[in-house]
């Protein structure tokens, strides 16, 4: 009788689960190409191994990754009780061959059943002190769905302890599959009290449970199908899959624009659901609504509609209730199988309906999924990008609230990336339906007519060097570098045309010069990366400006490259290749990091100041580089640093990213004073960074604070290498003849000022 039961329990459960995920994997494929995502087979192995296997990210937040650690653990041990449990339907006394009878099974087993049930406390302790409904964006559940979250938390317990009460009755009835051992400690715990049972009263509670067991674990691969938690399957897929090495630094495509503009009906960027790639419908499918992205966003956490877990539980929710359109238009199958599939997915499996109706709570376009819920034809004729008056999925001040910081990318347990999807729907608005920000058009005039973002004539590119103590080598137009010059200095249009940025530029170039690094200029041959204009969604812009620069690099042939500006720096090293220019590029923070190491420049005059250090997003979390600033920091005698609470992986963005540089703020606090609030907080006399683009947000808004009176007057921003020049002195020669020490032009620049005369474009 059990068999029967248990058979029949099993095979509806995977027919109905089965044929979901076949409905998924079909919808799936309607996605554009994703080239690459199978390449370098080692990477990716081990990308599983350390992220999957060894929850890697997770563990970056160790209460819920350890939990979290228990419950996958105890998920995947925990199979050998599943096979036992199919195995009793057909004989009572069966064990797994080989080893299934050995008392150390019967212990893990047990251990991991306990730790489980030890996890899914946690988890509850953590939902409820994080409760969106007391909360409310402060929580980083807001908007998650909830409810499916308790009732698979629910679910697992009830298959442990549905699990412990089946083992206990074993132990009694004596079939046990290891036998009479204490080894198993929990299902003798356990057993202690149905001992008052007798041997078959023992064996009925078995059988009862043994069903139950069966019955709950196939009802949770069914739920499991039918809601978000379908990461417990997609997320290994989604891991191996990722854009490797990292999914931050260079963006994920980078297409034959010009092929793209030329093509009679041109499309560029994503415009509608099935313009994204099957990779990004899988990152939608896959998120876990845990908000670990939405906790770290800048733009979320200054009161913007960005959130990029909404973001990406709309584009899902969308994807799967347009999906009767999109199949039956594809001959992917029946639009009623595609219809019930997706209203199951999209409404009622994952509570969509019911969530729309608390994303405006506060009055801004937090979802905009919720503004068409229906499937299929309602979902196919709405905007992927619009207004609350045209329906759309996306609301134009979420997309352009983004600051490509990658603090989403980087906390994401999934390895979602989210900034590739939102530059690919800014590619569309900007070049296809010329829909952005009215003064980010002025930027990309300036780049076009002028090649910087300020709109000043190149000629103004080597001012900089004017009062130095020596003379800055400056190539001619097409020369190439001399072989004794060891580097190519690309100062950056920030470095060349910002006054403050003006300084740092200056300080670095007298620091090379007294550490003897011969290095040359491009001068006026030298033009914006293109960085800002491709993170806004210009990518013929972009191209443009990338292809003009490469043509002059490959002309001037460098050995090495180093830059002052984080984001100029990512370009040259990780945009760049794609367009046929591979150089060797560093940062600066990293050249001075080198010489200080090796004695070349030697800080002795002692700083007597508290300095906090702010992560650039384009130097720590898109390249990963956070150790030479501070070490550089820590080499100076009387400076005493101390960190920010947000620092490093979890840095905090200065707000100028993403092309918000040259864009308004309208929407919530300032980013830029937000993170001076944190940095303030300490009480420093120094806020340093090594970003022109950090110095000018930073100084704005301490000036701001200033002016309010709430910050002390002594307080500056100064780059990394401002602080070294303060503490410079030459190196003793062999015949113990110091050389030359900082100009006094420079020494005067690295004194520092927060007021400059730079314009900023957050003000």
């Amino acid at each position: 009788m059990r068999l029967a039961i248990g058979g029949v329990i099993a095979v509806v459960a995977l027919a109905v689960a089965g044929r979901r995920f076949y409905w998924l994997f079909r919808l799936i494929r309607q996605g554009q190409p994703a080239p690459g995502r199978f390449d370098g087979a080692g990477v990716r192995l081990w990308s599983e191994i350390s992220e999957v296997g060894g929850q890697r990210k997770l563990l970056k937040w160790t209460v819920p990754g350890i939990a979290h650690a228990f419950t996958f653990w105890g998920f995947t041990i925990l199979m050998l009780t599943v096979i036992e449990a199919f195995g009793a339907l057909f004989d009572d006394h069966f064990h797994i061959p080989l080893f299934g009878h050995w008392a150390v099974v019967g212990f893990i087993e047990d251990f991991f059943t306990v730790a489980v049930l030890a996890g899914l406390a946690a988890f509850t302790v953590i939902r409820l002190r994080n409760a969106p409904a007391r909360l409310e964006r402060k929580s980083r559940f807001y908007g998650s769905h909830t409810g499916p979250a308790w009732v698979i938390l629910g679910m697992i317990t009830s298959v442990m302890v549905t699990l412990l009460i089946l083992r206990g009755a074993q132990f009694n009835a004596g079939t046990h599959p290891q036998g009479d051992t204490r080894w198993a400690f929990a299902s003798y715990l356990v057993s202690r009290p149905l001992d008052a049972f007798s041997t078959s009263i023992n064996g009925h509670i078995e059988t009862v449970f043994l069903l139950l067991n069966i019955a709950i674990i196939m009802g949770f691969l069914v739920l499991v199908a039918y809601s978000k938690h379908l990461h417990i399957f997609l997320a290994p897929i989604n891991v191996i899959t990722k854009r490797e090495p990292r999914a931050l630094g260079s963006l994920g495509s980078t297409p034959d624009i010009e092929s793209l503009m030329d093509a009679d009906d041109p499309i560029v960027g994503v415009g509608k659901i099935e313009d994204f790639s099957w990779k990004a419908m899988l990152d939608f499918s896959t998120c876990t609504e845990c908000g670990r992205c939405q906790s770290q966003c800048p733009a979320w956490n200054t009161g913007k509609p960005l959130s990029p877990k909404l973001l990406i539980m709309d584009l899902r929710d969308h994807l799967f209730a347009k999906a009767p359109y999109l199949l039956a238009a594809n001959g992917a199958g029946d639009g009623d199988e595609a219809g019930a599939g997706a209203g199951a997915g999209a409404a009622a499996a994952t509570g969509t309906a019911d969530a729309s109706a608390k994303h405006v709570v506060h009055h801004v376009p937090e979802s905009g999924f919720g503004r068409v819920p229906e499937p299929g034809r309602p979902q196919a004729d709405r905007p992927l990008v619009g207004t609350e008056e045209e329906g759309g999925v996306i609301d134009p001040d979420v997309l352009w609230s983004c600051t490509n910081c990658g603090a989403c990318v980087e906390q994401c347990p999934v390895d979602i990336e989210h900034v590739d999807h939102i530059i690919d729907m800014r590619r569309y608005q900007v070049m296809i339906e010329s829909a952005f920000p009215s003064e980010a058009g002025v930027m990309l005039r300036n780049l076009e007519n002028n090649g910087n973002p300020w709109g000043v004539s190149p000629r103004v590119r080597t001012e900089w060097t004017e009062g130095l103590a020596f003379d800055v080598r400056v190539l001619d137009d097409g020369e190439a570098i001399p072989d004794d010059v060891e580097y190519l200095y690309w100062v950056g249009c920030a470095g060349a045309i910002e006054d403050r940025a003006k300084k740092v530029s200056r300080a670095f170039a007298e620091l090379l010069h007294i550490a003897g690094v011969s290095f040359a200029i491009l001068g006026t041959s030298e033009s914006c990366t293109g960085d800002p204009a491709r993170r806004l969604g210009n990518e013929y812009l972009y191209q443009e400006m990338a292809k003009a620069n490469i043509e002059v690099l490959n002309a001037a042939a460098p050995k090495k490259i180093v830059a002052t500006c984080p984001h100029c720096f990512n370009s040259l090293a990780n945009e760049y290749p794609a367009l046929g220019g591979t150089y060797e590029v560093i940062h600066h923070t990293q050249l001075l990091g080198t010489l200080v190491e090796d004695g070349r420049l030697v800080p002795v005059q002692p700083v007597d100041s508290s300095v906090t250090y702010h992560d650039p997003c384009f130097l720590g979390r898109h390249n990963q580089v956070y150790t030479p600033p501070r070490e550089i920091l820590d080499s100076i005698p009387g400076l005493r640093s101390q960190e920010m609470h947000r620092c490093k992986e979890r840095g905090f963005c200065c707000g100028a990213g993403g092309a918000r540089m040259w864009m308004e703020e309208k929407i919530g606090k300032r980013v830029n004073v937000e993170r001076v609030d944190e940095a303030l907080a300490l009480d420093p006399d120094i806020v340093s960074t090594a970003c022109p683009f950090c110095i000018v947000m930073l100084t704005d808004a301490v000036t701001e604070k200033k002016q309010s009176g709430g910050a002390k007057e002594g307080v500056e921003v100064l780059d990394v290498s401002q602080l070294l020049a303060r503490s410079l002195a030459a190196p003793v020669q062999a015949g113990g003849i110091p050389t030359a020490t900082v100009g006094t032009t420079v020494a005067a620049d690295a004194a520092g000022s927060t007021d400059g005369a730079g314009a900023s474009g957050s003000d």
